[in-house]
């Protein structure tokens, strides 16, 4: 690890009492171009839930407007179909497998977790002055040097873990799921309904406070994940049901903050992401069409998500944009965006000129692994640019760029790139501790 991030480790602590220093100082010294930076990443969003991605039931007018603002991704894939080991990935850079948390989710009980010397992004922005805030779910360590505040964010508003049942029910004799501020409990029970309200309202703040200084603000929404829910505003307003009334909401609340950032004259200084943690639950009303599979599957309804970028001036306007990159991509880009250093032996790659229309770029990722579950439910794919091999058995091999809904098996034709692909996959499976497989 480069000396610059590991002092940002060691002096985390110190950092974080920096923070409640005047704003003005640090916009002083902070470098001008530093862009502020939004992440918004859904829980089980499905590439078919947006307006902009095809739905004729769900009203998402505010992404739209930002898709035509911006650029709509079309081939923008996680790592894994699961909450933990996906997030584990865009924060990081890195294959969860090189993380320990390549399958399963962390329940609250959970004892292990994203180990503190890994570099999140919120250390990757921090040496570079900027104020880091995380809002929302976690899901990547629940036990001391594990939680947001102790991987470089300098302030967390929300609910660590899932808001179902199995998550739950261990904070029923405490009076239900804890909504934290920091390390301490603001409120309990977390109610689904009002989270995508609470969270929104926390991120115009966050915004508002850190206006004269470079910042990073991590936005975890709860939703469309089960239960999901929305406030009396937006209840009945969809004709997908609830979960349409959810995504609804979500679509109100980037709304707000991009209306925000407007308001303070500051959206051409800052570059906004739009995402989803993996595809749709099963068995729910959300849909990854026209792909096929949801969540826990390796299909692309499972890995291939909805991505959208912002940042007026700067990602070219009203562009959809086919090239293939992965939630591993944004921690280098970011980095470089920035100009500061990533971590060495990443698995992502830097896709900045394609995110900011550099003529005749193309993005540099060409393969991705990806794998759930484990002994009889495991599953494994492995992507080489068009070609995806589902490792089986049997084995199935499809051309994405003619069949992207993964409907004819052409495995049978093409002996030698299954061959191919398997060995690639089984070397990644081992996923040794450095090296990338690009």
């Amino acid at each position: 690890m480069n000396l610059v991030l590991k002092f940002s480790k060691l002096l985390a602590p110190a950092l974080r009492g920096l923070a409640t220093l005047p704003a003005l100082v640090w916009a002083a010294a902070a470098p001008a171009l530093a862009p502020n930076v939004i992440l918004i990443n859904c829980d089980d969003l499905g590439y078919g839930d947006l307006a902009c991605y095809g739905a004729k039931d769900i009203h998402t007018p505010h992404l739209d407007r930002m898709a035509r603002e911006g650029t709509r991704f079309t081939d923008f894939s996680v790592t894994s179909p699961l909450c933990t080991p996906s997030r584990a990935a865009l924060m990081t850079g890195k294959y969860p497998g090189r993380l320990g948390l390549a399958t399963g989710v962390l329940r609250p009980d959970a004892t292990r977790g994203l180990a503190s010397d890994e570099v999140t992004l919120a250390e990757v922005m921090k040496p570079r002055g900027y104020a880091t805030s995380c809002i929302g779910k976690w899901h990547l360590g629940f036990v001391k040097g594990m939680r947001p505040m102790d991987q470089g964010f300098d302030s967390y508003y929300g609910v660590l873990h899932n808001l179902d049942k199995f998550e739950t029910v261990v904070f029923e004799k405490e009076g239900g799921m804890p909504v934290l501020r920091g390390d301490a409990v603001e409120k309990r029970p977390a109610v689904p309904a009002e989270m995508t309200g609470l969270y929104t309202a926390e991120a115009l703040k966050s915004i508002e406070a850190n206006r004269a200084r470079p910042f990073f603000l991590y936005l975890g929404h709860a939703m469309p994940h089960i239960p999901f829910d929305a406030s009396p505003k937006f209840k009945g307003k969809s004709a997908r049901g609830l979960y349409g009334d959810a995504v609804e909401e979500l679509d109100d609340s980037t709304g707000q903050i991009l209306e925000k950032l407007r308001t303070l004259g500051i959206a051409e200084n800052t570059l906004v992401f739009f995402t989803s943690d993996n595809g749709p639950e099963r068995n729910t009303p959300g849909t990854a069409a026209p792909l096929r599979g949801t969540k826990h599957t390796v299909y692309e309804g499972g890995l291939r998500v909805p991505f959208i970028a912002w940042w007026p001036g700067r990602v070219p306007a009203g562009r959809v944009c086919d090239d293939f990159v992965t939630a591993l991509d944004i921690l280098p880009t970011l980095a470089r965006l920035a100009d500061t250093p990533a971590p060495p032996a990443l698995d992502g790659r830097d896709f900045s000129p394609v995110l900011l229309g550099a003529q005749g770029d193309r993005s540099p990722r060409t393969s991705l692994f990806s794998l759930y579950g484990a002994n009889e439910r495991r599953r494994v794919s492995f992507r080489e640019k068009n070609w995806k091999l589902h490792l089986g058995p049997p084995a199935e091999l499809y051309d994405l760029a003619t069949d992207p809904a993964e409907s004819v098996n052409v495995a049978a034709q093409h002996p030698d790139t299954v061959a191919r692909l398997r060995a690639r996959a089984h070397d990644l499976a081992a996923l040794p501790p450095a090296g990338r497989p690009d």
